[in-house]
């Protein structure tokens, strides 16, 4: 048996935050207790926070280290490493790793093409061999307006540890690509297109949109199923869209663009994700509903650092700060997305959970992370 004991801290209980330690033996949460004293042994953490490990549902940060510049393709096992080591750094013990399934073919395909299976074996077959420091599953980002999706789905089973499906719709015109004035923009400075090549693109995305929707839809929908993975929906923007959604058994809700959406996704019992530099930034960098606004309307649930790992934890000290209550800022980093995604054994402090912790200190607004452990194994 292996035991560690730390003591002094503040617990970042599921609703409070109290003077307190915490035993941890054989990978487990063995007991808490309220109080001060250091036991002979323990580690004295000298009123740091002790927090559950933060679980992240939605993050690209796999992606920027497989393509650190455009065109680049960095080795694979390197790029997981490092992304996992990453993660660990910023507090975050498990990951659900976006990878998009969905592809074009020919003229439109743009850097979208297939990798999502290879890349899903070499990254579980590094977990198997205990290459990774933090606990990984599989979030699918299916895109509907594509024409590979429904082999890629066969290409994936519930033994591959898939966490979350996401429906992704990135036909023009639709959720998040409503604004195609805004497009226009983000075309032109991603893939250098002028306004002949726009356009034809546009035509063709929507024709394709149009005809493999409902097929797609249906093919993702059972997917999830067959996977026994919790269905996302991604960036509803109206209570219609909502009500889809909610149709189709969705219970998470990753960035719904306005406060309309947000509002339905609460009458549904759908969990509401957002972004973290959303809330951090004071807004969105596209122009959709700020993360504030709707925490403050008592629509925010979960956040997830999206693009930017570190700023999870951030986040969670920002959205306790926010509304002076501290236990509830963590709850959207640790408790909300356990449950969200089916996890029973982790992401509270709690007998019997795993001892998924960090400890972090807090002499400020910012929060500096001094420890990480993975049951019960410091990892950071």
């Amino acid at each position: 048996m292996t035991e560690l004991v730390l003591a002094n801290a503040r617990l970042v209980l599921p609703d409070r935050v109290c003077a307190g330690r915490i035993v941890i033996r054989d990978g487990q949460i063995a007991a808490l207790d309220t109080g001060t004293n250091v036991p002979a042994g323990a580690v004295n953490c000298d009123g740091d926070l002790i927090a559950p490990g933060l679980i992240e549902l939605h993050t690209d940060n796999l992606e920027r280290h497989l393509a650190p510049r455009p065109g680049v393709d960095w080795p694979h096992a390197a790029a997981v490493i490092a992304h996992d080591r990453e993660l660990a750094g910023t507090g975050i013990t498990t990951v659900y790793d976006a990878l998009r399934i969905g592809s074009l073919v020919g003229q439109d395909m743009r850097g979208r093409g297939r990798y999502a299976r290879a890349l899903a074996s070499e990254l579980l077959d590094m977990r198997d061999a205990g290459a990774l420091s933090i606990s990984h599953f599989l979030h699918l980002r299916a895109e509907i307006c594509s024409q590979t999706l429904l082999d890629e789905l066969d290409e994936f089973g519930p033994t591959d540890r898939v966490g979350i499906v996401s429906l992704m719709d990135h036909t023009p015109g639709q959720r998040q690509f409503a604004d195609l004035a805004q497009l226009r923009v983000y075309m032109r400075g991603k893939y250098g297109m002028d306004d002949a090549a726009f356009e034809a693109h546009v035509t063709r995305q929507r024709a394709l949109g149009q005809q493999v929707r409902a097929p797609h839809e249906a093919a993702i929908v059972a997917a999830a199923r067959r996977y026994g993975a919790t269905l996302a929906s991604h960036d509803d923007t109206t209570p219609e869209q909502v009500a889809a959604s909610a149709g189709h058994g969705v219970r998470l809700a990753e960035f719904p663009t306005t406060l309309a959406a947000a509002n339905a996704c609460h009458a549904h019992a759908i969990a509401v994700m957002m972004g973290a530099p959303n809330l951090i930034r004071g807004g969105s960098h596209s122009g959709n509903v700020a993360a504030g606004d709707l925490a403050q309307a008592g629509r925010l649930d979960i956040l997830s650092s999206d693009y930017v790992p570190a700023a999870l934890l951030l986040g969670a000290v920002r959205l306790g700060q926010g509304c002076g209550d501290l236990a509830r800022g963590f709850a959207a980093v640790t408790q909300a997305p356990a449950r969200a995604a089916g996890l029973a054994d982790r992401g509270a402090l709690r007998e019997g959970l795993r001892a998924d912790l960090i400890r972090v200190a807090l002499p400020a607004a910012i929060p500096m992370l001094r420890a990480v452990w993975v049951r019960g194994v410091r990892v950071a």
